[in-house]
């Protein structure tokens, strides 16, 4: 991509993001633990990410805001509607990928 003007690049780069968000919205059957534990982000972290680009810029945008974005709805009727709980086998496997991180990094937290 290195060959492409920075324009063009934002704009191939805002459109895989659309796409993660419809591909995400199209499987709502996945939950944010099994996000978490697979890849260590979630919609939540998208949110997070959102609020961080835009205060970078200078822009206002609050967190309730960019998760209405990233869920397509307001983050309390997707919870009632697609959040499963979590089993305790999501939990332990969160767990053991939280503790392999903080060995990886060091982090003590």
């Amino acid at each position: 991509m290195q060959h492409l003007d920075e324009a063009t690049r934002t704009e191939l780069e805002a459109a895989a993001f659309r796409r993660l968000l419809r591909h995400l919205d199209d499987n709502k059957d996945v939950q944010n633990i099994d996000l978490m534990i697979l890849a260590d982000f979630c919609r939540n972290c998208l949110s997070k990410w959102l609020v961080a680009a835009a205060e970078e810029r200078g822009e206002t945008l609050d967190y309730e805001s960019a998760r209405e974005h990233v869920y397509g709805m307001p983050y309390s009727e997707w919870k009632d509607m697609y959040q499963a709980k979590a089993t305790p086998e999501q939990m332990a496997a969160f767990e053991a990928r939280q503790q392999a991180k903080q060995q990886r990094t060091g982090d003590k937290e």
